[in-house]
C-alpha cells in the first residue's frame, strides 16, 4: 500500500454539521462568559483580584476532573456509546449553572456576588467537563483518514467561530440603556436566553451523530469504584503515561503557549479601547470593542479557516502551524502602534494578521491530536483513548486559561489599572498595552519552536494507518 493512498473514510456532512453545531456551544459558552465577566469589573465593582481568584479557582478544579472524565468517558459500557449520554446531560448541566452563575445583583454587596458566583461556576465548569471531554473524543473517532480529519475540524470550527463573531455585539446591547437599565440587568436576562440556546446546540451531537453500543467491548476497563478511584489517585500517572507520547507533548504544550498567552491579554481588548482611545467613556466607546472581536471572528470564519484547511493539505499540518502563528505574530506587533487615540478604525488594519492564531490552532491542533490517538494505539495498543487524550489535551488549555485569568487580574493590578476610575494612573495603560503586544508574540514563537520538529506528517499517519489495520485483521 502506497504510503500517501487516503483511506477512504467520509464523513456525511450532516454528521459534520451535529458536530458542529456542537461546537458553537463549546465556543459560545466562554465566549458570552469571556463578555459578561467585563460587567463584574466595569458595573459590579469587582477587584481585579477578586476577578483573578474567579479565573483561576473553577478552572484549576475543572482541571483536575477532565482526565477522570476522560478515563470514565473512554470506558463507559453503553448501548449509546461511550460518549452520547455525557454529552448530553453535561450539555444541560452546563447551560443551567450558567443561567444561575449571573442573577446577581448590586445591591447584594461584593462579597456575597463573589461567593455566589464562584460557587454556581464551579457546577458550570463541571458541566463543561462532563459535556466537553465526551464531545471532543467524539470528533477525534469521526474518521481515520488524514485529511478528512481535518475537514471535520475545519468545518465545526468553521460553525464554532460564529461565536465570537455574534458575542461582541453584546456589548452593545448590554450597554445601551434604552434596552436595560443597567449591564447588569442585560447580563442577567441575556444569560436566561443563551443558556436556552447554548443547552440546545450543546445536545445535538448526542442526537444526531452515531456511535456503536459498547456493552460487549471487553478491551475496556470496568467503570468499577475501585478502578475510577485508582484513576482519580493515579492521575500524575496518567498525565505521565500520556506525556510518553512525544507527538501529543508538542502538542499539548505548543497549545498551551499560543491560546493562554492569548487568554492572558484578551480581556485588555476592552480597558485598552475603553479607557485608551476614549478616557474610560464606555458609551462612547460603542461599537469599537464589539467591533475589535466581531471582526477578527468574521476573518477567522471565512478567511483563516478556509485557507489553513486548504494549506494543510497543500503543505502539510505542522508546516501550516508555523506560517499562520508567523502571521498572528504580526497582527499582535501592529496592534502596539494602531490602538491610537481619535483614529479607532486603525486597529483593524491588525485583525486580519491576528486572527490566523487562534482561527489555525485548533483547526489543526484537534486533527493533529487525532492522528496522535493513532498513534498511540499502535505503541501501546488497546484501548484506545481519545477520551483520555482530549482531556489531558483541554486540561493543558484550562489550566493555562486559568492561570491565565489570575496573570490578568495580576497585571492590571501591578500597573494600577482601575476600570472604575475617571482616569488612569499614569503607566497603566501603556503597561497594559505592553503586555497586550508582547506576551502572545513571546508565546507565540516559544510555540513554533517547539513545533518545529513535530513528527506525524501525512506519510507517517497513513503508514501507522496501515499497521494498525494489518494488527487489527490478524486479531479478528
Amino acid at each position: 500500500m502506497n504510503p500517501s493512498k487516503k483511506i477512504n473514510n467520509t464523513v456525511p456532512l450532516g454528521q459534520k454539521i451535529a458536530f458542529g453545531f456542537g461546537m458553537l456551544a463549546n465556543q459560545l459558552f466562554p465566549a458570552l462568559l469571556s463578555i459578561f465577566i467585563v460587567v463584574l469589573i466595569q458595573d459590579l465593582g469587582f477587584n481585579p483580584l477578586l476577578y483573578g481568584i474567579i479565573a483561576f479557582v473553577p478552572r484549576f478544579i475543572d482541571a483536575i476532573t477532565d482526565p477522570l472524565m476522560g478515563f470514565i468517558s473512554d470506558n463507559t459500557k453503553s448501548k449509546w456509546g461511550k460518549r452520547r449520554q455525557y454529552v448530553f446531560f453535561g450539555g444541560i448541566l452546563t447551560g443551567v449553572a450558567f443561567v444561575l452563575s449571573w442573577q446577581l445583583y448590586a445591591e447584594n454587596g461584593q462579597a456575597f456576588n463573589f461567593w455566589y458566583f464562584l460557587i454556581l461556576n464551579l457546577f458550570f465548569y463541571l458541566g463543561i467537563t462532563i459535556f466537553g471531554i465526551p464531545f471532543v473524543a467524539m470528533g477525534y473517532e469521526m474518521s481515520d483518514n488524514f485529511h478528512e480529519r481535518t475537514q471535520i475540524m475545519a468545518v465545526s470550527q468553521f460553525i464554532g467561530q460564529f461565536a465570537w463573531v455574534l458575542a461582541p455585539w453584546i456589548w452593545i446591547i448590554i450597554y445601551d440603556p434604552n434596552i436595560f437599565v443597567d449591564p447588569a440587568s442585560g447580563t442577567r436576562i441575556l444569560s436566561v436566553i443563551f443558556g436556552v440556546i447554548c443547552t440546545l446546540l450543546a445536545i445535538v451531537p448526542a442526537i444526531f451523530i452515531k456511535s456503536k453500543s459498547t456493552l460487549n467491548d471487553e478491551h475496556l476497563v470496568p467503570l468499577t469504584k475501585e478502578n475510577v478511584g485508582k484513576s482519580f489517585v493515579n492521575i500524575f500517572d496518567i498525565f505521565k503515561d500520556a506525556f510518553k507520547n512525544g507527538p501529543f507533548r508538542k502538542l499539548c504544550i505548543a497549545t498551551f503557549l499560543v491560546f493562554n498567552s492569548f487568554q492572558t491579554i484578551a480581556a485588555f481588548s476592552f480597558f485598552i479601547i475603553v479607557h485608551y482611545l476614549f478616557m474610560g467613556d464606555a458609551s462612547a466607546a460603542s461599537p469599537w470593542p464589539t467591533l475589535h472581536g466581531s471582526v477578527g471572528a468574521i476573518v477567522t470564519t471565512f478567511i483563516v479557516i478556509p485557507l489553513v484547511s486548504k494549506m494543510a493539505q497543500t503543505f502539510g499540518k505542522k508546516e501550516t502551524f508555523i506560517i499562520s502563528q508567523s502571521i498572528s505574530i504580526i497582527g499582535y506587533v501592529l496592534f502596539w502602534f494602531l490602538f491610537i487615540p481619535g483614529q479607532p478604525y486603525m486597529f483593524l488594519f491588525a485583525l486580519p494578521f491576528f486572527a490566523f492564531g487562534i482561527g489555525g490552532l485548533f483547526t489543526l491542533m484537534m486533527s493533529m491530536t487525532a492522528d496522535v490517538c493513532d498513534y498511540e494505539e499502535l505503541q501501546n495498543g488497546l484501548p484506545r483513548k481519545e477520551g483520555s487524550f482530549g482531556a489531558i489535551y483541554w486540561w493543558m488549555v484550562k489550566l493555562g486559561t486559568a492561570l491565565a485569568g489570575l496573570l490578568s487580574g495580576l497585571i492590571m493590578w501591578y500597573v494600577g489599572f482601575s476600570p472604575d476610575a475617571l482616569s488612569q494612573p499614569e503607566g497603566a495603560m501603556t503597561g497594559l498595552r505592553i503586555a497586550y503586544s508582547t506576551i502572545p508574540v513571546l508565546g507565540t514563537l516559544f510555540a513554533i519552536y517547539i513545533m518545529s520538529d513535530y513528527e506525524i506528517d501525512e506519510s507517517r499517519a497513513a503508514e501507522i494507518r496501515k499497521q494498525l489495520d494489518e494488527r487489527n485483521q490478524g486479531n479478528n
